[in-house]
């Protein structure tokens, strides 16, 4: 288990990190979101010890990281690490005897992780000959080579074509499967909302919605419903609706969302003598919603 309490971090006036608390289970993929400026990046710096909070604990398995966090963590950050006119073998094998371990075992651990991340192929080529896509899939070979428990990614899938994303996000659940924990930043929501078990997002420094998703989308009082009509419904059929509110309306297509004070069977019974009826989706609000909502109070 990985555990923050209170972290806290000021450069000058600006307060980057304020009283942050969150914990992080193990074999589980994490999302770390928030608007631009929220704090993440230095929320990560904190994690890996390239940058030192003012104040507050990081734990790993009920103890204090270490100065050897290096062992533990694993790190891909967002703009490239990698130096472009090096072969891909010799790169990722620097990064492992720079991890502390031994030529032999590096070379071992080099050929594994470069068949792991799908870029066996790649191996005697520069990286500067590599596309985005396979630069990344390096990238994150050099991360993983010396088989650290937590992965923390910045921005992994920044640039990859839709092919390039999945086949990425296959291979972090993957990751997870096998037992690493992977804790990676994204704007791209709708994929965080794909992958991810839990999430955590920040804004103004401070957490402003963390734990499981689904628990999370249960919690909330307010859902989304969606309904079809199989002709043009009569108009204004939500008005004397308590808790609706109309996001969108067309002469076949109704979503609505309904908060705590609404009634779902008086919605149904609306709907119906509206007009005839094809479809009634009741569903808990997107991860964007989500978002929406904790970063806007």
């Amino acid at each position: 288990m990985l555990e923050i309490e209170g972290l806290t971090k000021r450069y000058g006036a600006t307060l980057a990190l304020d009283d942050c608390t969150f914990s992080v289970a193990p074999k589980r993929l994490i999302g770390l979101l928030g608007p631009n400026g929220a704090g993440k990046t230095t929320l990560m710096r904190c994690l890996l010890g390239l940058v030192v909070p003012d104040g507050g604990t990081i734990r790993w398995s009920g103890g204090p990281l270490g100065e050897d966090r290096g062992r533990n963590f694993g790190y891909m950050p967002e703009e490239r690490g990698l130096y472009p006119t090096m072969r891909v073998d010799e790169q990722v094998r620097y990064f492992a005897m720079l991890s502390g371990m031994a030529p032999a075992a590096a070379g071992r651990a080099t050929a594994d992780v470069v068949r792991r991340v799908g870029a066996g192929d790649l191996s005697g080529r520069r990286v500067e000959e590599l596309s985005h896509g396979n630069q990344q899939r390096i990238q994150l070979a050099v991360a993983l080579v010396h088989n650290p428990e937590i992965l923390v990614l910045d921005e992994p899938f920044a640039g990859l074509d839709p092919l390039g994303v999945d086949q990425f996000g296959a291979l972090l659940l993957d990751l997870a499967a096998d037992g690493t924990t992977v804790l990676f930043s994204s704007h791209q929501l709708d994929l965080v909302q794909d992958l991810c078990q839990d999430i955590v997002t920040i804004n103004h420094g401070r957490v402003v919605l963390a734990g499981e998703l689904e628990q999370l989308q249960r919690a909330t009082a307010r859902r989304r419903i969606t309904v079809v009509f199989a002709a043009a419904a009569r108009r204004n059929w939500t008005a004397a609706l308590d808790g609706v509110t109309v996001e969108k309306a067309e002469d076949r297509h109704v979503r609505l969302s309904l908060d705590a004070g609404g009634d779902l069977d008086r919605v149904l019974h609306a709907a119906r003598t509206a007009g005839p009826v094809l479809r009634f989706d009741y569903q808990p609000p997107s991860l964007e919603e989500l978002f929406r909502e904790a970063v806007g109070r």
